[in-house]
């Protein structure tokens, strides 16, 4: 082999291993960065993982929502009506959140299985739900037919 196509060869390989770990290292970053949903029996069975942020979602549960009076820190439970989850958050709530709606709450499970939420999201409209929470309601035998996606 001559000394200008092993030349060639190297400059085609080291080329291929750097674009090989530049899509490698991508790849990583982005797998540590996603939020994936858990609905309230998901994190029941265990399926969250603790060491990174989720998004937890379904309904707020009735009567469940406490407000500290001295502070903006917030509870309140999570449910799909089969399995419950609370979440704790400490900031100003959407002027959407309600009792009885929708909610995604983006945060990290602590061990005692509650979320602490660094952000709340609610429905935009009355009729609005997002798909994730739509499917965990149905999946736990709720109609959530009267909401649009």
């Amino acid at each position: 082999m001559n000394p200008k196509r092993k030349q060639r060869l190297m400059l085609v390989l080291l080329g291929t291993c750097g674009v090989a770990v530049t899509v490698l290292l991508v790849l990583f970053a982005l797998g540590q960065n996603m939020n994936f949903f858990y609905s309230p029996s998901d994190i029941a069975r265990g399926e969250a993982p603790f060491d990174r942020q989720i998004r937890a979602g379904g309904m707020v549960r009735e009567g469940s929502v406490l407000r500290d009076p001295t502070s903006l820190r917030v509870s309140f439970v999570v449910t799909d009506f089969v399995e419950d989850v609370t979440v704790e958050y400490e900031g100003i709530l959407p002027d959407l959140f309600r009792e009885g709606d929708g909610v995604v709450a983006i945060g990290r499970l602590n061990g005692d299985g509650i979320v602490r939420a660094s952000e709340v999201l609610a429905r935009h409209d009355e009729t609005y739900m997002p798909v994730e929470i739509a499917d965990a309601l149905e999946r736990a035998g709720y109609d959530s037919s009267k909401y649009d996606y």
